[in-house]
């Protein structure tokens, strides 16, 4: 095992390579490509579904691991007019029959002005151009966020444009669009230590669309128990908060509980290692129950994979989830305490039973 405050330099590399091959929300096609080769160069047998890849170790029903893949970026929807790739791929916009909370879109529509940005085939990943954010506006007609860009004009609907992302590390944290390429890396990098179970990378978890792909591999080969661990970082409101725990757990989301007996091993793994926990569910319950004290609003225990797929799967899959606290959640400053990261590889290397 490696320090908590030190992260092994072959996991740093590999991250540092897929968070410079971009996988916008439904134009994950090049990155899956990118994935395969990994995957493949450290022994794992790679099958691709619709919306699905997955990787099997020698012994594929031995633990089963997922993590989405797709990062929020832009989508081309006109001659020099970019929408957010999630609402469109989502179709959560009144231009596809459903509409964007505008708390939500407030919330995000300053978050990336100024930012570096680059188109891309969706397929192959060929470099398309590169452009800056100029502003973004909602539009009250399509009641969408749309973004000018400047040096992509000459882009055509349906190109995917992505943030130009390099990795920082620092002395405490990785900083980066991390959500969810840190525990996609980690999933491969499982395999270069030795990983015989399956992991399941999906695609269009950020328009919640993930857990149907999962859910019909499931259904074409799953057994009667399918206890699946779904990882994936946890946002927090700052860096001090996030570093009070190493790890986070569910007990259930908006939609589902989750596997009582999946998630007890799970906290008294990380009691066994002495890595501090937070059930999420939990801290947001204790966070409303003074916001109403307060009388301000509440928040939303949120929506995972997992128990979007318990709430639909009628019993055949369950499972649990495992979560990297992290500050500054979709941003292009995503950060992730090193000791945090550190401790979500060790439980994994426990899980899978690799010395």
């Amino acid at each position: 095992m490696y320090k908590s405050s030190s992260l092994p330099t072959n996991f740093i590399h590999l991250l540092s390579t897929l968070l410079r091959s971009p996988s916008v929300v439904s134009a994950e096609h090049s990155f899956f490509r990118v994935l395969q080769r990994e995957l493949e160069e450290r022994g794992a047998t790679v099958t691709w579904y619709e919306g699905v890849l997955v990787a099997q170790g020698k012994k594929p029903n031995s633990l089963y691991l997922s993590a989405h893949i797709d990062r929020h970026g832009l989508i081309c929807t006109g001659p020099n007019e970019f929408q957010y790739a999630a609402f469109v791929a989502g179709a959560r916009s009144d231009l596809l029959g459903n509409s964007v909370g505008e708390e939500l879109m407030r919330k995000i529509v300053d978050r990336f002005e100024g930012e570096q940005v680059y188109a891309y085939e969706p397929w192959s990943g060929a470099y398309r151009g590169k452009g800056k954010i100029k502003n973004a506006h909602i539009c009250d007609f399509r009641n969408n966020l749309i973004f000018e860009l400047v040096g992509l004009e000459h882009l055509v609907a349906g190109t995917p444009v992505a943030f130009l992302d390099n990795l920082n590390v620092t002395d405490e944290a990785l900083i980066g669009q991390l959500d969810n390429v840190l525990t996609a890396a980690a999933l491969v990098y499982l395999f270069e230590l030795g990983y015989e179970g399956t992991a399941f990378f999906t695609a269009q978890e950020e328009a919640g669309k993930s857990w149907r792909y999962l859910l019909e591999w499931f259904r074409r080969f799953g057994g009667s128990t399918n206890q699946l661990i779904v990882v994936d970082t946890s946002p927090y409101p700052d860096f001090e908060t996030a570093g009070k725990q190493h790890l986070v757990l569910r007990n259930k989301d908006a939609n589902a509980s989750f596997n009582q007996p999946l998630t007890q091993k799970l906290s008294t793994l990380c009691q066994q290692l002495d890595f501090r926990i937070q059930f999420k569910d939990e801290y947001v319950e204790q966070r409303n129950a003074q916001l109403e004290k307060d009388g301000e609003a509440t928040m939303s225990l949120g929506s995972t994979e997992l128990g979007r797929i318990v709430a639909a799967s009628n019993g055949l899959v369950d499972g649990t989830t495992l979560q990297i606290p992290t500050s500054g959640y979709h941003t292009m400053s995503e950060t992730a305490p090193l000791f945090c990261v550190a401790a979500f590889l060790q439980v994994l290397q426990h899980l899978a039973e690799i010395a």
